[in-house]
């Protein structure tokens, strides 16, 4: 064995252990948005997407959340009734009803302690676009070979899925 190779099975520990730090980083973050705000990661982010777009509507809200439009009905409408949306007719079209944020919602905001979508796709933004495409070929090919896996979950937002685990 060259001195620049690595054991048999060592590279695939070694991913593995980067997948176990992006996990365990991500849930992280998620408690302690729901910790510092009171609310998931996923209803943030919907705040977070009406504080920079008042007026949303749900379609656009959930193409921007990349989640199905009833996902987002739901999430919305747990926020209406907690006081931390509400939705009003848009003033460029009366006949549509718009997103905007109430004051619970803006004080929540303000106690968020990163982005709401999650460190993920944040640092994923910041990845050269060459080496994003990169990422996306190979991870592709991982799924290839991964077994039982479930296409539903490409549209679950993080949060979701990681709030509902027991922490170590």
């Amino acid at each position: 064995m060259k001195q620049h190779e690595s054991p048999p099975g060592q590279t695939a520990l070694d991913v593995l252990q980067q997948f176990r730090l992006i996990y365990g980083s991500m849930r992280q973050h998620f408690r302690l948005v729901e910790e510092r705000c009171g609310m998931s990661g996923s209803q943030m982010w919907v705040l977070q997407e009406v504080q920079r777009t008042p007026e949303i509507g749900i379609g656009e809200l959930a193409a921007r959340l990349g989640i199905h439009q009833s996902t987002c009905s739901l999430l919305v409408d747990k926020l209406v009734s907690s006081e931390c949306l509400e939705k009003r007719k848009q003033q460029r079209d009366q006949r549509r009803v718009g997103l905007v944020l109430a004051k619970r919602g803006r004080e929540a905001l303000a106690a968020l302690p990163g982005p709401a979508e999650g460190i993920l796709p944040e640092a994923l933004a910041a990845i050269p676009p060459v080496v994003l495409r990169t990422l996306q070929i190979n991870l592709d090919e991982l799924l290839r070979h991964l077994p039982g896996k479930d296409e539903n979950y490409a549209s679950v937002p993080l949060a979701d899925m990681l709030e509902k685990t027991e922490k170590p």
